[in-house]
């Protein structure tokens, strides 16, 4: 379908990949992974053409279209949303636009010229392109009413459903993504997901949504050391099993045929899995049929997070009461009442994304509510990490270990070796732990942000999208480490694995109240009586 052939990238002295062989075939869904800087993004812009190699060639089957998810949310500003996703099909819309224009310039002369046009048209299913695209736009939670609306009038996360309807329409032989899940709610990646994993032709992603991996992908595509490697299997086993295996290597004195059996035992116990799970589907196979040599260790690095407490809270932990809060005329939450009780794991969310952020600044003094009143109790210690944490590094002249340095509490937290401990478990070591502030990139900052979390030692953490710019490594170790946290947790995250993982309690913020369940995520967005509550409360 999609082949690579002795592809290399070089920039300066810097190989990015060489001599890259692999092919992509139909009926697979293939997740792109590799570290920060290993060349995902490089490698989805040479399969599309916005970008050459140097050396090597792509090739794409003859007759076969790829569609690709638009990056520039802008591109289309002045077409209206119905036409932008009919555009996603380039030769029907061509044949579309010819035939518009034929007629409004209409003449004996061009008629011949229309009736093979519309012959072409009818064979790629052309009249019912607007049918077809009004019908997946809905899907996506673009209503009927801005379908003929312009793309300009339209808010950032509208544009980014627009623009996923646009790739997917017309069936694709070849379908590209990258980050597509980025600004869409869960009820929307859960439609994707369960599209996509009953999508019939090939599918090329790069995410940093596990879950959303382990949904929809039938191999693993690691990027390391230069080359791409494809492994059967959905994220979770890739990740479990080149873990097994990283453990198998360190026991050096192990057999053989020890080795071997114990990773036929996790094959199967895996495909069992699988078979059971929600996700299962025709296109989940191959696990079991998987070459016990296919499995190799991972070379990535993860980072060493550990949250631990100075102290066990109390059993006062925090509250709320009528806590109330709007922004430019919009009401964010109102009258909420909450009662934290020690060992909660509490996903905090919202339809809008604006409310938990504020709730979150409220609780911690950074911004005043419209009414309503909250206290931590008196054996509690906070730390949060912020959705924006750019006031933490204004002062862009110190060096890592300086900037840690601001926020140690005794003497000996202030020692360097002490203090290059927390950077090097976030993989700050050596000269890493003395770059400047300034020259940080988003997933540095949160990779700082959580060293001075560990370094405080709280009961309370409070975590507003933990995931935004970390990479695969960092969110899982996050991950674990608050799955393994003995504290109380307040999270807002639009990871489901995070979500369904570390909580057992959801809070959900509207402008008419709060919905509060002791339960799973994944119990609480599949249970039908609270879905129509929501609905009510969003109204």
């Amino acid at each position: 379908m999609l082949s690579v052939s002795n592809l290399s990238v070089q920039f300066g002295k810097r190989v990015l990949f060489d001599e890259v062989n692999t092919s992509f075939l139909n009926g697979n869904c293939y997740g792109i992974i590799g570290a920060n800087g290993a060349g995902k993004s490089t490698f989805l812009k040479i399969l599309t053409g916005k970008q050459d190699p140097t050396s090597g060639h792509v090739h794409l089957e003859p007759g076969k279209r790829m569609s690709v998810l638009e990056q520039n949310h802008y591109a289309y500003d002045e077409f209206a949303v119905l036409e932008t996703v009919v555009m996603g099909n380039k030769p029907l819309y061509k044949i579309k636009s010819e035939i518009d224009a034929l007629y409004a310039d209409y003449s004996d002369e061009n008629a011949d010229r229309i009736g093979e046009l519309q012959v072409q048209f009818e064979e790629m299913n052309g009249w019912n392109a607007d049918s077809d695209a009004a019908t997946m736009l809905s899907n996506l939670g673009i209503k009927e009413e801005l379908h003929h609306t312009s793309m300009a009038d339209l808010d950032g996360k509208q544009r980014v459903r627009v623009l996923i309807a646009q790739a997917l329409f017309g069936n694709p032989d070849v379908l590209i993504m990258d980050e597509p899940t980025n600004d869409l709610d869960y009820e929307t990646i859960a439609w994707l997901e369960n599209f996509l994993a009953n999508y019939e032709n090939c599918v090329i992603v790069v995410s940093h949504d596990r879950h959303f991996l382990d949904a929809v992908c039938t191999h693993i595509s690691d990027i390391d050391h230069g080359k791409i490697t494809h492994y059967s299997g959905n994220y979770t086993f890739w990740y479990e099993s080149s873990q097994l295996a990283a453990r198998q290597r360190a026991q050096q004195n192990k057999k053989a045929e020890e080795k071997k059996k114990e990773l036929q035992e996790f094959i199967a116990r895996f495909s069992a899995n699988v078979a059971k799970s929600k996700q299962a589907t025709s296109r989940k196979k191959m696990i079991d049929k998987l070459n016990i040599e296919e499995i190799k260790p991972s070379s990535r690095r993860y980072p060493g997070i550990i949250f631990d407490r100075d102290r066990e809270a109390g059993d006062q932990i925090f509250n709320c009461a009528g806590l109330t809060a709007s922004l430019d005329g919009d009401t964010l939450f109102k009258g909420v009442d909450i009662n934290l009780n020690k060992g909660d794991k509490a996903v905090l969310f919202s339809r809008d994304s604006r409310a938990t952020t504020a709730f979150y600044e409220i609780i911690n003094g950074n911004q005043t509510p419209d009414s309503g009143s909250f206290d931590f109790g008196v054996t509690t210690t906070q730390s949060y990490l912020p959705l924006d944490n750019s006031s933490y590094f204004q002062d862009g002249t110190l060096n890592l270990v300086d900037w840690l340095r601001q926020y140690a509490q005794t003497e000996e937290e202030r020692e360097e070796v002490f203090l290059r401990g927390f950077l090097g478990k976030m993989i700050f070591s050596g000269e890493e732990a003395l770059k400047k502030s300034d020259v940080l990139s988003g997933g540095e900052k949160v990779r700082c942000m959580i060293s001075k979390m560990m370094m405080k030692r709280a009961n309370i953490l409070m975590v507003d999208e933990p995931t935004n710019h970390l990479d695969l490594e960092s969110i899982t170790a996050f991950n674990n480490a608050l799955k393994n946290f003995k504290g109380t947790v307040m999270l807002t995250t639009h990871d489901h694995e995070f979500a369904s993982t570390v909580g057992n309690r959801v809070i959900e913020l509207t402008p008419k109240g709060v919905i509060d369940r002791f339960m799973n995520f994944d119990e609480y967005m599949s249970d039908k009586s609270i879905r129509e509550q929501r609905m009510a409360m969003y109204e």
